[in-house]
């Protein structure tokens, strides 16, 4: 390749690169711009309701200007999209569905309620979090009037009886369609589902070691709570892995389809194989009748000469 193609093709890398931060922003001034704080911010783009493009710098993801527009033309901008993405605890999504907390959070254990994020407090105790819109929507719906005042119904107090709780569960399978929606490739696709399974079931699923290697290189990364290794990072990574039997089958069964489409598309990184080199043939003993023959030559020259 010239001098004057390279020259070229890093000419268009840098003019792409600059297109794409003059038509974007960082999302911490998308943010700012939108009005809303940064986790109001985050919530949104994990719904899908801000769209983001990768940053061709390498600098993660920005947001074009277009979508700021687009976001701002909308109706009731900017109260009605800081609405909707409003996170309230407990506490607060109890007296916004005018029920006991306690009420509330059976309700939550019960799938009832899905949890949009989740915290640490300093006990390392886990606060879950809910779309306040949700719970609103969900309090006018006729149909949970009788979840929501009288005696909760038989069988689910059953449920609660045997300590169920879905809400780790929900929040993973809301957390999955964000990076799903993130993931730039198949291989891509097939990492973030790898990633809500533990080192035996991806193990089982996925025999083929440098296949393996590669999903947890590209898997995406737990939610940072603590410095790496600490307890709160630990019970993050906890939260981030299926513990239910079903969730598990479905997302093996999901791991499966999407490793397929993978390998459809292109091969999972292998090491090259090493060149082969010429052996020495091995020496070789000379046998008697080798021997006989080289004195019987030997012999003829000397009597030649």
């Amino acid at each position: 390749m010239s001098g004057n193609t390279i020259t070229h093709a890093a000419t268009g890398t840098i003019e792409q690169i600059t297109s794409t931060r003059d038509t974007s922003v960082t999302q911490s001034r998308a943010a700012r711009e939108l009005g809303l704080k940064r986790s109001e911010f985050d919530i949104g783009v994990h719904l899908g309701r801000i769209r983001t493009v990768p940053d061709d710098g390498g600098g993660g993801r920005r947001v074009t200007h277009a979508e700021i527009e687009r976001l701002r033309a909308q109706e009731g901008f900017p109260q009605a999209l800081r609405d909707s993405v409003k996170a309230v605890g407990a506490a607060e999504g109890a007296a916004l569905m005018e029920v006991s907390r306690e009420r509330f959070t059976r309700l939550a254990r019960l799938g009832l309620l899905m949890p949009v994020k989740f915290y640490l407090n300093r006990y390392r105790t886990v606060i879950w979090l809910y779309l306040a819109d949700e719970l609103r929507q969900f309090a006018a719906d006729r149909e949970n009037a009788p979840l929501l005042k009288g005696r909760t119904p038989e069988a689910l107090r059953t449920l609660l009886g045997r300590g169920v709780d879905l809400r780790p569960r929900n929040w993973r399978n809301r957390h999955l369609g964000f990076m799903l929606r993130q993931a730039d490739d198949s291989w891509a696709r097939a990492a973030v589902v790898a990633s809500l399974l533990d080192p035996v079931q991806l193990s089982e699923v996925v025999r083929d070691p440098y296949e393996r290697s590669y999903l947890n290189r590209i898997r995406p990364a737990p939610p940072a709570h603590g410095s790496p290794g600490s307890p709160a990072a630990q019970l993050a990574e906890e939260l981030m892995t299926a513990d239910d039997p079903d969730e598990i089958a479905w997302l093996r069964a999901g791991l499966a389809q999407e490793l397929d489409d993978a390998r459809a598309h292109r091969p999972a990184p292998r090491p090259a194989p090493k060149p082969a080199t010429a052996r020495p043939a091995p020496e070789r003993k000379p046998t008697a009748e080798t021997e006989r023959s080289r004195g019987l030559l030997n012999w003829l020259r000397r009597r030649s000469s």
